[in-house]
């Protein structure tokens, strides 16, 4: 596991190497555009409504008191509102640029494997692999988001476990994006099915691709490029293990 998550954060290097040799700027900087609007419409949100949602629940509080909960309620729905717009700003941004994504992938992998046949469009196969990219990416969110509402709350009743819930859920939400980056590739090739078990064999590869990609999240201007540099990398890592 400790390797493949080494591999899935070196892979990040190669992704660079990569657009230069193969000039994929266009996959940089539309799915960057696409991100940088979508960005800015959440920022606003989580700015405007965060201090609004702890007063809503702290409002219920009438004892003694009153002035630290109304400011422990402030400061807790916010990390609350963050922690879910991140996990939502990341599903939306994938969600989004996917079709840009499953191309890059597929350009990725034909120079990887020296593949020089011509894809031709079909719509079935389209909406098949639409269909099936929705349906994992509903699964992985109904997934990420139970665990990350448990580990809320554990923090929240225990906040000694804090810097551990903390950790937890970044590792959770790691796994879930690489696992999302990943399959970029593995809808050529795997089922549904087949597709999670080859991420649990992999849980290593997920975290570490998917630790860099959160990371670039947080940066405040690395989500501009981290789709991109995410779905590169986790094709690399991939391609390499399916064959």
């Amino acid at each position: 596991m400790i390797q493949g998550f080494v591999r899935g954060v070196l892979a990040y290097g190669k992704a660079l190497g990569l657009i230069r040799r193969l000039r994929l700027w266009f996959y940089v900087f539309v799915p960057g555009l696409i991100s940088l609007v979508f960005g800015i419409l959440l920022f606003s949100f989580v700015w405007n409504f965060s201090d609004n949602i702890g007063e809503w629940a702290t409002s219920w509080y009438r004892w003694r008191g009153e002035g630290i909960a109304n400011t422990v309620g402030s400061v807790l729905s916010g990390i609350i509102v963050v922690v879910l717009s991140v996990l939502l700003f990341k599903y939306i941004i994938i969600l989004l640029v996917s079709p840009f994504m499953s191309l890059l992938s597929e350009k990725v992998e034909k120079h990887l494997t020296g593949d020089q046949t011509t894809t031709t469009f079909q719509v079935g196969k389209l909406l098949k692999d639409i269909v099936r990219g929705l349906s994992l990416a509903l699964r992985n969110v109904l997934w990420e988001l139970l665990l990350t509402v448990l580990l809320l709350l554990v923090s929240l009743i225990f906040p000694i476990l804090a810097p551990f819930t903390a950790a937890l859920i970044f590792l959770v939400q790691s796994y879930y994006a690489g696992a999302g980056n990943m399959d970029f590739t593995m809808e050529r090739h795997l089922s549904f099915r087949a597709s999670i078990q080859f991420v649990r064999s992999n849980r290593g590869l997920a975290i570490g691709n998917g630790a860099i990609f959160l990371l670039l999240f947080l940066t405040g201007i690395g989500f501009l490029i981290a789709p991109t540099l995410a779905t590169i990398a986790g094709t690399v890592e991939t391609v390499r293990r399916l064959e």
